[in-house]
């Protein structure tokens, strides 16, 4: 997929646009996507960075970072993004000066957007506005129960079965492997410590299993308080995995919240329990 971060950065070609912010890419999402693709017109996707919601002052935990939203776009069959930085001088755009801009400068004939879509300053155009300025404006299945807000109220909860649902495969963390206090290792089970960006959601603390790299992951995802921590750490421990992780990006499937944090009476009695969620690990199923 040919990644934009300018209109003059994609060739003028017909092309079928889907429009909007996609954090998590989620079912709704691939619906508005499915009608760009199935059209028989490039299928590409103008998508705004940072969260427009961000933007204006209010806190939005999101679901997905731009690196992982522009993969799975890829992966659902996009061929182009366009991402359009969120700036004031953007926010000033008229929904005419917007659709000149951003959507006939790229050859664009059909649009793919959800039947709420508002664009322009003041938020001043619609969909109707989309088929005035003589766009046609394609048919989008609307997904029932959907959203982001919703899905990201059942990973705070740690309702992981019904995240994903809503996105169509299992929840994820995204992040970077930095130095822990390796104390895993010591253990027996040695664990990469995963720095995640603080504006994406985190679900309830506790003991998860998922999947890394192709491996079943038992997460620790909170502060440790068997040794008196503070500090949110997600920590997956990947069975049957041999290498080191420093430096790598990962991203980790969670599938089912095991149990909650707890502090033990012993060393020992923390190792056996986990060893049991090892084993309950090895049994979860994938939601999706």
């Amino acid at each position: 997929m040919r990644i934009a971060h300018a209109p003059s950065q994609l060739d003028r070609r017909p092309r079928a646009v889907a429009i909007g912010t996609f954090d998590g890419v989620h079912r709704g999402h691939r619906s508005v996507l499915r009608a760009a693709i199935e059209s028989g017109l490039e299928p590409t996707v103008i998508t705004l960075d940072p969260h427009p919601r961000i933007v204006l002052g209010n806190r939005v935990e999101l679901l997905t970072t731009l690196e992982r939203r522009l993969e799975l776009l890829g992966e659902a069959g996009v061929t182009g993004t366009l991402v359009a930085a969120f700036t004031p001088e953007f926010m000033r755009l008229s929904p005419e000066q917007f659709v000149e801009t951003y959507l006939r400068a790229i050859g664009t004939e059909a649009v793919a957007v959800g039947a709420d879509f508002r664009f322009g300053s003041k938020r001043a155009g619609s969909v109707e506005t989309l088929a005035e300025l003589g766009l046609t404006v394609l048919d989008v299945e609307e997904i029932e129960g959907v959203s982001s807000t919703a899905i990201r109220d059942a990973v705070r909860d740690g309702e992981l079965a019904a995240a994903a649902q809503m996105l169509g495969r299992p929840f994820e963390l995204d992040g970077l492997v930095v130095a822990g206090d390796q104390r895993g290792g010591t253990l027996g089970y040695p664990t990469a410590n995963v720095a995640m960006d603080a504006q994406l959601v985190c679900p309830r603390y506790g003991i998860y299993a998922g999947e890394a790299l192709d491996h079943r992951a038992a997460i620790s995802i909170g502060t440790n308080p068997h040794y008196g921590g503070t500090e949110r750490r997600i920590e997956p421990f990947l069975l049957d995995f041999e290498g080191d992780l420093y430096g790598r990006r990962l991203v980790v499937e969670l599938w089912e919240r095991l149990r909650d944090e707890a502090v033990f009476d012993s060393e020992e009695a923390l190792v056996a329990q986990i060893a049991r969620d090892v084993e309950a690990t090895r049994s979860a199923v994938r939601p999706i």
